[in-house]
């Protein structure tokens, strides 16, 4: 039987037992994995300053961190950007916390990656002295995005280097961005990784495999739910507490703000897209695409968004065929991020609402070590039943029957 596969997600309830959110005046603060950093849920990101000269740099920097923001990534090595940052920074460097990248410089006029040594040295201490500062947070490994770079990098100079910056406190944690799920599952399990930039959007979820977004037809077969190797991902990373930071929120140039150039034919809001990122335990903050006042004006309307404005539920995802959608305990969902017996959790709410609930029934549910009222509704379980059940309803009932 056919439908239309819906993902759920309640927006709000982005809580993981793994990390305590903070809030102040109307900016959510998340920890950035283990590094005892908090970071702003959304954040900047550094393509616009290129555009703008440094007054106007200056006013985007003073509102953004009035409003609490309190990340900023900087992958770009043109120097106009680069020297509008740290001008703009002047005097608040403290209040930012900087996710720079390693391997990025500008050569003939455009920016490039690298992976020599001394062109990386010299990209970098470009990077420190135009920001008019002595270290960075986050020294982020420039892209890599397939298995043989990550190869060559293991044991590589560069990688040495880079370590050698974290001695010296020129950098503070070791990064690395990614838009290959399977490249950035191997970088979370290195155990030498602290944060990974990584392309998140509820279209780039559905890529297959290690697909990158701008492969040749690579967009013109995406899945019906979240592709297993980003779930395997997503799911690490909130076990072992590694940062996740979100690139190409909006789907890369705001593909996903229009309907005829989004891949899944609907028109996603900012808020949307920001609340589907952020309803993974994993994130830490999305990065925003920034090319002027106006749009940074747009990009805060997030702290003022009603629920009505942060929900997705209703936009109908592609069709699916499936067995029965209804679950048999498989345990093929597993393991939940947050820990909950989900296939236990389903059949106890089947048995209560066949037969009504017992005090049996109850005293069976209350001794799981988990409840269906900790479901974030992050989605992850969806891609793995093979039976089309709607998880996330089925943990609303269970909350509601057993009230826990």
């Amino acid at each position: 039987m056919k439908r239309i596969h819906i993902i759920l997600f309640a927006a709000l309830c982005v809580v993981s037992t793994s990390c305590k959110h903070e809030k102040k005046n109307n900016m959510t603060y998340r920890p950035l994995g283990n590094t005892g950093l908090m970071v702003s849920e959304i954040s900047i990101g550094c393509g616009g300053f290129e555009k703008i000269d440094s007054a106007t740099s200056l006013e985007l920097m003073t509102m953004a961190l009035d409003s609490g923001m309190n990340y900023i990534d900087i992958y770009d090595a043109n120097p106009k950007t680069r020297s509008n940052i740290g001008y703009a920074l002047q005097g608040r460097r403290n209040e930012m916390i900087i996710q720079g990248h390693i391997g990025t410089i500008f050569k003939d006029g455009q920016h490039c990656r690298t992976r020599n040594v001394e062109e990386a040295k010299q990209g970098f201490e470009d990077l420190l002295a135009r920001l008019h500062t002595d270290h960075i947070e986050v020294g982020m490994i420039h892209i890599t995005d397939s298995h043989e770079e990550w190869d060559e990098l293991e044991g590589s100079p560069f990688l040495d280097y880079v370590f050698q910056l974290k001695k010296e406190g020129k950098i503070k944690h070791i990064g690395v961005s990614s838009h290959n799920a399977e490249v950035a599952l191997r970088a979370a399990k290195c155990g030498w990784i602290e944060v990974i930039m990584f392309s998140l959007n509820p279209a780039f979820d559905r890529l297959r495999g290690g697909a990158i977004p701008w492969e040749e037809g690579a967009m013109d077969n995406l899945q019906a739910g979240i592709d297993p190797v980003r779930v395997e991902f997503y799911d690490y990373c909130a076990t072992h507490h590694i940062g996740v930071t979100v690139m190409k929120t909006f789907g890369g140039g705001g593909r996903l703000l229009d309907e005829k150039s989004s891949p899944l034919g609907v028109a996603y809001t900012p808020e949307q897209c920001i609340a589907y990122c952020l309803a993974k335990p994993c994130i830490s903050t999305c990065i925003l695409g920034i090319d002027n006042i106006e749009e940074l004006k747009a990009d805060l309307h997030w702290l003022q968004a009603s629920d009505a404005e942060k929900d997705y539920t209703n936009f109908e995802k592609r069709e699916t065929t499936k067995a029965c959608e209804t679950c048999t305990y498989c345990n093929h969902c597993s393991p939940c991020s947050t820990g909950i017996p989900i296939a236990k959790v389903n059949e106890l709410l089947d048995k209560a609402e066949k037969d009504g609930l017992t005090p049996e029934l109850q005293a069976k549910y209350d001794s799981l070590p988990h409840h269906a009222g900790e479901c974030t509704h992050c989605g992850a379980c969806l891609s793995r039943c093979p039976f089309d059940v709607d998880i996330p309803t089925q943990m609303n009932r269970a909350k509601e029957i057993f009230g826990k």
